[in-house]
C-alpha cells in the first residue's frame, strides 16, 4: 500500500512538473573550455556556461534524460533520479534520489560540469547546487513547441546542436502529419474526449497541459478544456458531458493500470457514448507526461484512438 501512495504522490508530482515555476542558477568547472557563454534557460534565467561540451551531466528528471539519449549524450550521463527508466540504459547510471529531492552528496561526488532541473526542485536545492558552484539548467517546457525549443537548448549547452536540429526537425515532420490529416475537421467531426490521469480522486486534464494539447491537434474536444492544468472532477460532470472517448492513464507501475480499470469498469460510466461504443482506451502515461522526444509518440497514439479512420492516410 506505501508503495502505491508513492506512486500516486510521483504522478501528482509528474503533474505539477507540467505547469509550476522556480528558479535556476550559475557556473561550473569546464571540461573543454571556448570562454564562458549565457544563456537563458526555460525558467527565464540567465546561466553562465564555461564549457560548450560537459563530459560529466546530471539530470534530475526523466524527460531530460530522454532527451539527453536522444540526441546520443548517453555516455555522459553520470547520474539520473530513480525514475528514469528510458531508455533501458538510463537505469544502468547512478541515482541520485528523487527529482524533487536529489541527493546533494550524491550529486556533488559525480563531479557534475552540467545539471539539467527542472521546477520540480525546491528553490532551496537549486540554491544549494549553486553554492556548490555548479552549472544547473532549468529545462520547463509547457507546450509542444517549448519542447522543441528544449531539445534545442539541450543541444546547444552540450555541443549537439546538429544532433539537436535533427530530432526536432523529425519531431516537426511528424506532428505536422498528425495536424495536417485533422485540421479540415468540422466541430461536428470531432468527438468528445475525457482523459483520466487518476482516480480517486477523478483527476483529468484541462488547458495549459500537454493533453489537452494532444486531443486537439488529434482533432477530438477536450471536455474538460475550460479547465485549467489537472483539476479534480465530480463523475456527475463527466456523465453530464458524456464524452465518446475515454483515454486513461496506464503504466504507472505499482498502481498498474488503475485509471483505465476505472474506466472501464465504473457502473456509473457504462452508459456514456464511450462505454457504449467501446472506444475506451489506455495509454503510457510516460509518454504524455514527460516533455520529451516520446510526446510525439503520444500525438500519434491520441490520433490512432480519436481518428482510426486518419491515422493511415496519407
Amino acid at each position: 500500500m506505501k508503495g502505491l501512495v508513492k506512486k500516486i504522490g510521483f504522478i501528482f508530482m509528474a503533474v505539477v512538473l507540467l505547469t509550476s515555476v522556480i528558479a535556476s542558477c550559475n557556473g561550473a568547472p569546464a571540461t573543454t573550455s571556448t570562454g564562458p557563454t549565457v544563456i537563458t534557460d526555460q525558467l527565464g534565467q540567465t546561466v553562465t556556461l564555461t564549457t560548450t561540451h560537459p563530459q560529466r551531466i546530471v539530470s534530475l528528471a526523466p524527460s531530460n534524460t530522454e532527451i539527453l539519449f536522444a540526441l546520443g549524450l548517453g555516455d555522459r550521463v553520470v547520474g539520473v533520479t530513480d525514475y528514469d527508466d528510458y531508455p533501458p540504459e538510463a537505469k544502468t547510471k547512478t541515482s541520485v534520489g528523487g527529482y524533487v529531492d536529489p541527493n546533494m552528496e550524491v550529486i556533488v561526488s559525480l563531479k557534475p560540469d552540467l545539471i539539467l532541473g527542472t521546477e520540480a526542485q525546491s528553490e532551496s536545492t537549486y540554491k544549494e547546487i549553486q553554492a556548490q558552484g555548479l552549472t544547473i539548467v532549468g529545462i520547463s517546457p509547457k507546450t509542444l513547441d517549448q519542447i522543441l525549443d528544449s531539445i534545442t537548448l539541450i543541444g546547444k549547452i552540450t555541443g549537439a546542436e546538429k544532433e539537436a536540429k535533427t530530432l526536432t526537425d523529425s519531431m516537426q515532420k511528424r506532428i505536422k502529419a498528425v495536424t495536417d490529416k485533422t485540421a479540415k475537421l468540422s466541430a461536428d467531426q470531432k468527438p468528445s474526449v475525457f482523459y483520466i490521469v487518476w482516480n480517486d480522486p477523478l483527476m483529468t486534464a484541462g488547458k495549459g497541459t500537454f493533453i489537452d494539447e494532444l486531443i486537439t491537434k488529434a482533432g477530438g474536444i477536450n471536455i474538460f478544456g475550460d479547465q485549467e492544468n489537472y483539476p479534480t472532477v465530480s463523475l456527475e460532470n463527466v456523465l453530464t458531458a458524456n464524452p465518446q472517448i475515454i483515454i486513461a492513464g496506464s503504466g504507472m507501475g505499482e498502481g498498474e493500470d488503475l485509471p483505465y480499470q476505472y474506466a472501464t469498469n465504473e457502473t456509473l460510466l457504462k452508459d456514456t457514448a464511450a462505454r457504449v461504443n467501446n472506444r475506451v482506451y489506455a495509454v503510457n502515461t510516460d509518454i504524455t507526461g514527460r516533455p520529451g522526444p516520446r510526446i510525439v509518440d503520444a500525438l500519434e497514439e491520441f490520433l490512432a484512438d480519436i481518428h482510426p479512420e486518419l491515422r493511415n492516410q496519407p
